[in-house]
């Protein structure tokens, strides 16, 4: 076991040592010298991990240790070139991200002392839908609610600043989701008619996607937000078809998203524009076009090719506009190169695969559909940023988990990974012993109940129907209410022997050496 830990602690150490090295290296190119005033902010998140990983030992013993490392890895990347950004441009946008880690941090002990059983959350289901549709409709109130580039996604609480509340409202909503597929999952499995190949759903069992699609259309049409419509109704389909196993949800759900986005283009001038940017990104008209050009697109994809192999060096001059935010990811190729995008990617790859493989090893249905829902909804976020910088697909406005700048995502996504760890604690944890002295008296105690209750039917006088003969047979003084009791069934009670039961029940096993009452 000591061995085990020694080999756990030692890849959070290997991916500090890496993080600190960058910070280095990119001060040094930048300015000089390490600035002081990050130098406590940054022991200070140090010494936080150190004490999240110990608490994750103590409490969760059987949980993934392979997240943290590559949470802290992105998110120590994400902060580095945030930081390399502020030099450049005299901003402090990177003290302000650390911040916003150390009250994620301490956010995500919490959950990892107190959230011992993740399936507490399936009692508040309802509750957490409820929650999540009013984070989700938060922005649009009055006097709370902001508009930036177009999408009305952002609230601002003063004396706090501002945030992006659909973050918390995709935890939540995932929480509803698992709870209502696991409660309704033989009923949405059996299928329809077969069309082509492809066996239909039943129509009377298309009712909860047609409301999420209503939903999501909503918040397109509301919010003008294409990017958080498009997440919450995949990430509903991605669970519909964990819980079913049926390919049809999946088919329906790509032509009714498709069908609403296309109407929605033509609907609404912000997310036209989108469109027609990424369809012809590198046009005159498209890329002088204000607002809405692909100027930004086009930047983006020169920043990527000047990177080349293994790029410019951390704290080179850029190419890349809104590199701390929307395109951090075009950054980071520009300056790590190819190889390390590439990199990234297999960080996010490791997360993924351990939060699908704790969704397949655990047996509780509903911690399977909350494990494969949450890590969906990180893998869909980082395909839509990518794809949406590489033209791939047109942008949607998300951002990148771990390593762009905001405190909203960075704290959902850190207590999405808490849940994965929690999860993968349970699907990890051993099978009981079945020779322990405590499981023998569980079941030698199971088996008592269920002869006493067979030796109380015994006894029990047993009741027959009268029949018409019987009825014709008997003499008129003889009430008909009487019951008919068989004698053929001997009585415990009269037999000459008395009854001995078939098995004995051992005495309760002493409790730290003393007598169990």
């Amino acid at each position: 076991m000591i061995a085990t830990r020694l080999r756990q602690i030692s890849l959070l150490l290997i991916a500090m040592a890496i993080s600190a090295l960058a910070f280095i290296q990119m001060f040094q190119r930048t300015a000089g010298e390490f600035p002081m005033q990050y130098a406590g902010m940054l022991a200070l998140v140090v010494v936080l991990f150190l004490v999240l990983w110990g608490l994750i030992v103590h409490f969760q013993p059987y949980a993934s240790q392979s997240i943290l490392p590559c949470v802290l890895l992105l998110t120590a990347t994400g902060v580095t070139m945030i930081a390399r950004i502020d030099q450049s441009e005299g901003w402090a946008v990177a003290q302000r991200q650390l911040v916003w880690l150390c009250i994620a941090i301490v956010l995500s002990a919490l959950l990892i002392i107190f959230l011992k059983d993740y399936r507490v959350l399936r009692r508040f289901s309802y509750v957490s839908m409820v929650v999540g549709l009013v984070l989700l409709l938060a922005p649009m109130l009055p006097f709370i609610g902001m508009e930036v580039n177009g999408a009305r996604i952002w609230i601002r609480i003063p004396g706090l600043g501002q945030f992006q509340p659909g973050e918390f409202a995709k935890l939540f909503l995932a929480f509803f989701f698992a709870a209502y597929l696991f409660d309704h999952r033989d009923r949405l499995a059996v299928g329809g008619r077969k069309v082509l190949g492809l066996q239909l759903p039943r129509i009377k069992d298309l009712g909860p996607i047609i409301v999420v699609w209503i939903a999501s259309m909503g918040v397109l049409v509301m919010q003008r937000d294409l990017g958080t419509s498009l997440m919450f109704f995949a990430m509903f389909v991605a669970m519909l078809y964990t819980a079913t196993g049926r390919k049809s949800w999946i088919i329906i759900g790509l032509i009714a998203f498709a069908a609403g986005a296309v109407l929605a283009a033509g609907a609404f001038s912000h997310v036209g524009q989108r469109i027609d940017a990424w369809l012809h990104p590198f046009s005159n008209e498209q890329y002088n076009k204000t607002p809405g050009g692909s100027w930004q697109l086009v930047t983006g994809i020169f920043g990527l090719a000047a990177g080349g192999m293994l790029g410019t060096g951390l704290g080179q001059p850029s190419l890349v506009t809104f590199a701390n935010s929307d395109f951090i990811y075009a950054s980071l190729g520009e300056e790590l190169g190819l190889m390390g995008v590439l990199a990234m990617l297999m960080l996010y790859l490791l997360i993924i695969a351990s939060g699908f493989i704790t969704a397949m090893k655990i047996k509780d249905g509903f911690g399977k559909l909350l494990a494969s829902g949450l890590v969906f909804t990180m893998a869909f976020q980082v395909f839509t940023v990518v794809g949406g910088i590489t033209l791939v697909i047109p942008l949607t406005g998300l951002t990148l988990p771990y390593m762009a700048a905001g405190g909203s995502s960075l704290i959902a996504n850190y207590i999405l990974a808490t849940l994965l760890i929690i999860i993968s604690n349970s699907a990890n944890a051993p099978e009981p012993e079945l020779t322990s002295d405590t499981f023998q008296y569980e079941a030698l105690a199971v088996l008592r109940n269920k002869e006493l209750e067979a030796r109380a039917r015994a006894t029990e006088p047993i009741v027959q129907p009268r029949s018409a003969s019987a009825t014709a047979s008997q003499s008129e003084s003889e009430s008909f209410d009487d019951p008919i009791v068989d004698t053929t069934t001997p009585s415990y009670t009269d037999a000459d022997e008395p009854y001995t039961p078939t098995g004995t029940i051992p005495p309760l096993p002493p409790v730290n050496g003393g007598t169990r009452v």
